[in-house]
């Protein structure tokens, strides 16, 4: 009993004893980050990935397909000097090991960013991967950082329709009819206007070869967004006050190519900016 009663005082104070140390604080690394996404542009190859090479992280894209919109979000990338590649996707995982390897190794585009924090980048790859073909593939890093609209929305077209020329672009209450006038005019291929701002509300978009009068395509309409509650922050969208949104002109795919099968041309709209959260008890 004695030597119970021991071991038992001995066990009491110990916990005494760690009870009246300070919790300990693990400090861990705040990294500056930027967001960035991929599109892929290009019409006449097929699928392609991004993804960083110098350090470990989750900003891959992997498979994205000519004119895909299933991967069209931003991922936080860290900040600074960075490195990456570009790869053709492997189209088949029934295909002979030696071919999926030969086509997933094989570098599309090898580059150095700058990725600045807390902005936003598009790294979009268009043009023609095929030799020979006018105006040739390249790679742009588009700042996707409007500045703060307000009460308002901020609007701008990307021309990623290689082969098409010049477009002329409007935007208009899809209660409405497209402008006389463009509120782009003449944005040049492989290429992003200005942000124009417009009041908030159901818009619709109209893209026209510069100086033309005959609509690409079917007039979409914006992404409406979601308004917030208590508890969600929403999504951006054309009736969000402070939304920046990009769209995205896309040509057809190029006939007979292994690229994603599009048989006019075509346009997708994605946010860019979010609005402020402003909902203290909704």
């Amino acid at each position: 009993m004695r030597r119970i009663f021991r071991l038992s005082a001995l066990a009491l104070a110990l916990g005494a004893s760690t009870a009246c140390r300070p919790e300990t604080i693990i400090e861990t690394e705040d990294i500056p980050t930027a967001g960035i996404r991929f599109v892929n542009a290009v019409p006449d190859t097929f699928g392609l990935d991004f993804r960083p090479v110098d350090i470990v992280e989750n900003t891959h894209f992997y498979s994205v397909n000519f004119r895909s919109t299933t991967l069209l979000y931003y991922k936080n990338a860290r900040a600074g000097q960075r490195h990456f590649k570009i790869f053709l996707a492997n189209p088949s995982l029934t295909a002979p090991s030696a071919e999926q390897q030969a086509i997933a190794g094989t570098v599309v585009e090898d580059m150095n960013l700058t990725l600045e924090a807390g902005k936003n980048y598009t790294v979009i790859i268009w043009g023609y991967m095929r030799p020979g073909s006018t105006p040739a593939k390249r790679v742009t890093v588009l700042e996707d950082n409007p500045a703060d609209p307000g009460s308002q929305v901020a609007l701008r077209i990307v021309n990623a329709a290689a082969g098409l020329g010049a477009v002329d672009g409007r935007f208009y209450p899809s209660t409405g009819s497209a402008p006389a006038s463009p509120n782009w005019a003449s944005v040049p291929e492989l290429s992003a206007s200005a942000y124009v701002n417009t009041a908030p509300g159901a818009i619709k978009a109209n893209v026209r070869l510069a100086g033309g009068t005959t609509a690409l395509f079917t007039d979409p309409t914006l992404p409406a967004g979601i308004a917030e509650t208590i508890d969600i922050d929403g999504a951006p969208g054309s009736t969000r006050a402070g939304t920046g949104m990009s769209g995205f002109v896309f040509p057809r795919s190029v006939s007979g190519s292994r690229a994603a099968n599009f048989t006019t041309p075509g346009m997708f709209w994605v946010w860019d900016r979010r609005p402020p959260r402003t909902c203290a008890l909704c």
